[in-house]
């Protein structure tokens, strides 16, 4: 690992859709890592990513992409159906991997990812990239300081209408589709940070739509002490997409909380205490920085969010799903 420390790592991303874009676009104001190498399903579509990043290599397959010698990072950026197995091969590639959203379908496939990891000493982490804004650091800090006092309640929620195409990977059930895992997760995981991913009791509630999947959702987690969360999530209906940390001795709200650019502390009788981000690029950069710091120090998963959250979090959503009834084709 000395030597990571006196270059930048070199990335490979797998998948050239559209959150595999803002990811490169967001890597040229990281400090410690580079783009090295791009794959696709076809040598066409990694040539076309690859012209437009800069990237020195191109793949038209992901075999052929982990097992470049110079890849020692590589970035999973394809539907959620696939990434169990993207995951593992770049794994058994001997590859650290950061994996988008939601980390897999299920827990049961989250669990063999992250026992193999394990038994080989492989780092390994959801790509949670929220987590790393400023604005969410500086809340950490916040919540840390007990600035609020005893955090009581969270409110989340992640919501867009986007247009009726039944063949769109959001509204196909074969593609893992519907709020939950797309939106859905986002407040989950801000409620997990907040108030842990193990909570008492879980009440849902979803429509699922003409297609099958959910297409919004209500979720009501109740913690020990009285501590609870009120999560919303949707892919066919507008939301404010703000957050809410409501402690004993104020609050703490981060508008638009999947962009965070900005977060305020509202204390009893006291003025607001706002943190502004001024950051340029959309911050996914953010998580790339985590990834060469983990490699450079030699670690295996990241404190911010440990990959026991991730099975903790992917067991929730089992458990969500399970209440509405909803089971995607590919799952046995």
């Amino acid at each position: 690992m000395a030597q990571l420390n006196s270059r930048k790592v070199k990335w490979g991303i797998i998948g050239t859709g559209g959150i595999a874009h803002q990811f490169a676009a967001d890597m040229i104001h990281t400090s410690n890592g580079e783009l090295h190498a791009a794959g696709s399903r076809t040598i066409e579509s990694a040539n076309r990513f690859a012209a437009e990043y800069k990237i020195p290599k191109a793949y038209g397959s992901y075999e052929e992409l982990v097992n470049d010698p110079e890849v020692e990072a590589v970035y999973v950026a394809t539907p959620h159906p696939y990434h169990h197995e993207n995951v593992m091969g770049a794994l058994r590639a001997g590859k650290a991997v950061l994996c988008e959203k939601p980390f897999t379908v299920n827990s049961r496939e989250l669990e063999e990812l992250v026992q193999y990891a394990r038994e080989h000493k492989l780092f390994l982490m959801e790509a949670m990239w929220t987590r790393f804004l400023p604005p969410m650091v500086k809340v950490r800090e916040w919540l840390n300081a007990g600035r609020i006092g005893e955090v009581r309640l969270v409110k989340a929620e992640f919501g867009f209408r986007m247009g009726w195409d039944p063949q769109n990977r959001l509204l196909n059930p074969d593609l893992g589709g519907g709020a939950l895992l797309d939106a859905g997760i986002y407040p989950v995981s801000f409620a997990s940070m907040v108030l842990g991913a193990k909570p008492e009791k879980v009440w849902s509630t979803a429509h699922l739509g003409e297609t099958g999947v959910d297409e919004q959702f209500s979720i009501l987690l109740s913690y020990p002490g009285g501590k609870s969360a009120s999560l919303q999530g949707a892919i066919r209906l507008g939301l404010p997409n703000d957050a809410y940390i409501h402690g004993t001795e104020g609050y703490i709200h981060i508008p638009s909380f999947l962009f965070a650019k900005s977060a305020t502390l509202h204390l009893d009788g006291q003025e607001p205490e706002t943190f502004n981000d001024d950051r340029s690029f959309a911050g996914y950069a953010f998580e790339a920085e985590e990834v060469g710091r983990a490699l450079r120090e030699g670690r295996t998963e990241s404190s911010v969010i440990t990959l026991e959250e991730s099975l903790n979090i992917m067991r929730l959503l089992d458990e969500v799903r399970s209440q509405w009834g909803l089971r995607y084709p590919f799952e046995q």
